[in-house]
């Protein structure tokens, strides 16, 4: 998803998951709450099935991930896991970020901005769901190369070589992202060492601690 994600929090932080659109507490966006509540209200219309991932209300169906809410610092996020493959007619859809490859999401500052597009939320919702029932997947690129900086502390380190490997893909990948952005050695070796203490910690780069 389009650059995606950022900041975990504890399951306990949480009401009301699954119960249908009552106030749910998302960590880091209160001033979000009646947007992040709106949207789930969308997809619940849908008959999706709301679970919490990574912190966040998501919606799946046949227990496929369809889309998630992301409530971020100057606006909420409604992201779709597979938004690559929507035909998107309306254009709203933008990437995430420039490494994201199936995530495509829609960015909202108001209700009367989510209102505007709640037809087009739906139409693309039941596309998305249609995908999962068909079986579609996308072909994804291999994984990006583990940077020289960061590659030398993994086979210095067995315990941040397994502590590494145990994190999820994405988390993975938003650690090699960071380093190897950087165009200078000096700086991505400083970027690596930086990045220890948080790999050990078992979070990804753009997330926050619990």
């Amino acid at each position: 998803m389009s650059s995606i994600l950022y900041v975990l929090a504890k399951l306990n932080a949480f009401s009301s998951l699954g119960k249908g659109p009552e106030t749910m507490k998302v960590p880091y966006a209160k001033k979000w709450q009646t947007e992040t509540d709106k949207l789930r209200q969308i997809a619940l219309d849908c008959k999706l099935t709301e679970e919490l991932k990574w912190g966040k209300p998501c919606f799946t169906f046949l227990t496929k991930k369809v889309a998630i809410v992301i409530p971020l610092k100057e606006s909420c996020a409604f992201s779709f896991f597979k938004g690559v493959l929507l035909k998107d007619p309306k254009h709203v859809l933008e990437r995430i970020g420039e490494h994201t490859q199936a995530g495509r999401w829609i960015k909202f500052t108001s209700l009367r901005e989510i209102a505007a597009v709640q037809s087009t939320l739906k139409d693309y919702l039941y596309e998305a769901m249609e995908l999962e029932e068909s079986g579609t997947k996308i072909d994804l690129k291999k994984e990006h190369p583990i940077p020289e900086e960061l590659q030398r502390r993994l086979d210095d380190n067995a315990v941040l070589r397994s502590a590494f490997a145990t994190l999820t893909p994405g988390r993975r990948k938003s650690y090699i992202f960071h380093i190897s952005s950087a165009k200078q050695a000096k700086t991505r070796a400083a970027r690596a060492e930086k990045c220890v203490a948080m790999i050990l910690s078992g979070r990804g780069f753009n997330e926050l601690p619990n």
